[in-house]
């Protein structure tokens, strides 16, 4: 078998296996091990008439603090405004987003190590305030993260066209890090990396 093909049948194993994860929206143990080879992202837009708007300000920027509102399950509203001085880590999702539910159990993961810590907050927005169903998805999965719903428009530099989005925002509000896709929480460099802006003096 020359080389070229060698690579050809890798390739085509590589996404008959894609195939199958995307045909099993359940089996979230294959999807998590194929997180960062970025399979994985789940288009807003196929889902118009179940997005929350989104803020389309195109003065905003990364370097420009921006803000929304959520109501967490308590019926609480939360604004990120008032957040300031403290991490923020926002999880965009949906219960209808499979990549969005595999990648649950790594954010709770994270969420255990550091919710004890009044330095950092974790609003898990469900975009489509679809209630009954994260708590069915929720009981099921035996998470104990902080739902919330959007209560007000979501900034574009937040979320974009895809989820699941993760928005990770410093103390000042600005964005630190962005992450469009699944992908894997529960890793010693993400534990690194909030800590050390929980660490940051503002």
């Amino acid at each position: 078998m020359t080389k070229n093909k060698k690579i050809g049948l890798v390739f085509f194993i590589i996404v008959a296996i894609a195939g199958v994860v995307l045909l099993l929206p359940n089996n979230a143990f294959i999807k998590q091990g194929l997180t960062r080879l970025g399979f994985f992202k789940q288009t807003v837009e196929n889902n118009a008439e179940k997005t929350v708007p989104v803020a389309k300000d195109e003065s905003l920027s990364e370097d420009i603090p921006a803000s929304a509102s959520f109501i967490d399950s308590n019926n609480k509203s939360v604004n990120t405004e008032d957040l300031r001085g403290k991490v923020v880590f926002i999880n965009f999702w949906a219960t209808w987003c499979p990549p969005c539910r595999a990648e649950m159990p790594s954010i709770e993961k994270l969420y255990k190590k550091f919710k004890n810590n009044e330095q950092i907050v974790f609003l898990i927005v469900e975009i489509d305030n679809d209630v009954d169903g994260t708590k069915k998805f929720i009981s099921e999965q035996n998470l104990s993260l902080p739902i919330s719903y959007p209560n007000s428009e979501i900034p574009s530099t937040w979320l974009g066209g895809s989820i699941p989005t993760t928005v990770i925002l410093d103390k000042t509000g600005k964005i630190a890090a962005r992450k469009e896709g699944m992908y894997d929480y529960s890793t010693k460099e993400m534990e690194e990396f909030i800590a050390n802006l929980i660490n940051n003096a503002l």
